[in-house]
């Protein structure tokens, strides 16, 4: 039998190792890829609290302790008042229940922007801390606009003093309704750290409620009032600015003061 050469025996185990070791480090500049939420019109969804003008509910999600929640508003404000709020990196502060921070950060644009938030938490759990992606577009025939919102937690450095949420994905949906706006958020978060399921899954029904409430009336402030959309020539949203504002597609686009 003829002794194998040792040389064939380590050629083929080193490209193997060669490849392990690129794969790994490309795992590590990979975006965090977005799971996939739950539609609006899922029948697993369970009503799990009504306001007047609010219903939130909360379903089940594969492999996770923590379930997402859908909350479904109708807002007495205009799309455009609310799409104001949305444009200004500081609002999170303003509406988000607990949300004690926020800025944008990087390059970005209207429809494709990065935002850093803190949310406080009930000691004795510590802080969380999201780096997001926040994309946005429109149709002018169709009226809605969507904004997706995915953790991105790899695009700035880690701080010590509060943990980095690392899988989040939001999405509102905003419908004109007359000079009212029907609004859908849904959401799921692994808030990471040594949180038990249980406890977030109580807390998830209050968040929304008071979040949308306070949402409808910071959009009342004078500061965001008499915005516009503008749209391009396709019928995609590309801005939301002053209406005396000259902006056409983003260009120019203004940002509320806070």
């Amino acid at each position: 039998m003829q002794t194998p050469n040792t040389h064939d025996v380590r050629r083929p185990v080193a490209k193997l190792a060669v490849r392990v070791a690129v794969t790994a480090l490309l795992a590590l500049f990979m975006p965090v890829a977005a799971a996939e939420l739950p539609t609006e019109n899922d029948k697993g969804w369970d009503l799990r609290k009504e306001t007047d003008s609010i219903q939130v509910y909360t379903i089940d999600q594969p492999n996770s302790s923590f379930q997402a929640f859908k909350a479904v508003a109708m807002l007495d404000t205009s799309i455009e008042n609310l799409m104001a709020v949305m444009i200004n990196p500081k609002s999170c502060v303003e509406w988000v229940h607990n949300c004690s921070e926020s800025y944008a950060f990087g390059d970005g644009d209207f429809r494709d922007r990065y935002a850093y938030s803190i949310n406080d938490m009930p000691w004795p759990v510590a802080d969380r801390d999201y780096v997001l992606r926040i994309r946005t577009h429109g149709s002018e025939s169709e009226g809605d606009i969507i904004m997706d919102l995915n953790a991105v937690p790899q695009r700035r450095d880690v701080n010590e003093d509060y943990v980095r949420v690392d899988r989040s994905d939001t999405l509102y949906r905003f419908t004109p309704m007359g000079d009212q706006t029907r609004m859908v958020w849904i959401q799921h978060t692994e808030p990471n750290g040594s949180i038990p399921g249980w406890l977030v899954n109580s807390l998830l029904v209050d968040i929304p409620i008071k979040s949308m409430e306070e949402l409808e009336r910071v959009a009342r402030k004078d500061r965001y009032q008499n915005y516009t959309l503008v749209y391009d020539d396709d019928g995609h949203l590309t801005a939301v600015v002053p209406a005396s504002s000259n902006a056409q597609s983003g260009d120019d686009e203004s940002e509320p003061n806070s």
